[in-house]
């Protein structure tokens, strides 16, 4: 991953301890920015800063996001942003509200979604063994042409 330090430039002891801000994708912040800007102008800049947000509110936000542009829809028909870019910007505000304790916690109680996950997953190869050999159709966006 990354390369020896150069002896002769004690920079790279000091600066390699830091945050890596080069592994996060500039398109990522490119998305969420457009989504921030029809956001400001809606609502006014950093308004979650002060007001304080929900984290049901974002988190529902995001998962509609997601889900349509999953479904095949990219843009929100209304301002013809990216739903990434609006899924990136829920996010964002998420954890920038609970660092700056501005989050509203009113996530579910604790229940049994990982425990789910862990009863449910050993499942997985059983049922893959089931129908080895079978080659089903798997349809894509792409079939809905």
């Amino acid at each position: 991953m990354p390369k020896a330090l150069k002896p002769s430039n004690p920079k790279d002891l000091s600066g390699s301890g830091k945050v890596p801000l080069h592994l996060w994708p500039e398109t990522a912040t490119v998305f969420g920015c457009i989504a921030f800007l029809d956001g400001a102008l809606k609502y006014g800049r950093s308004n979650f800063r002060v007001v304080g947000v929900r984290a049901s509110i974002y988190v529902d936000a995001a998962k509609r996001h997601i889900n349509l542009w999953f479904e095949g829809e990219e843009n929100e028909p209304d301002t013809g942003i990216p739903h990434l870019a609006y899924a990136l910007a829920c996010l964002a505000i998420i954890v920038d509200a609970k660092v700056c304790g501005k989050l509203f916690d009113d996530r579910m109680v604790h229940g049994g979604y990982k425990a789910a996950m862990e009863q449910i997953t050993p499942l997985i190869s059983h049922v893959k063994a089931l129908h080895e050999g079978k080659a089903p159709k798997h349809y894509t966006i792409a079939d809905n042409t």
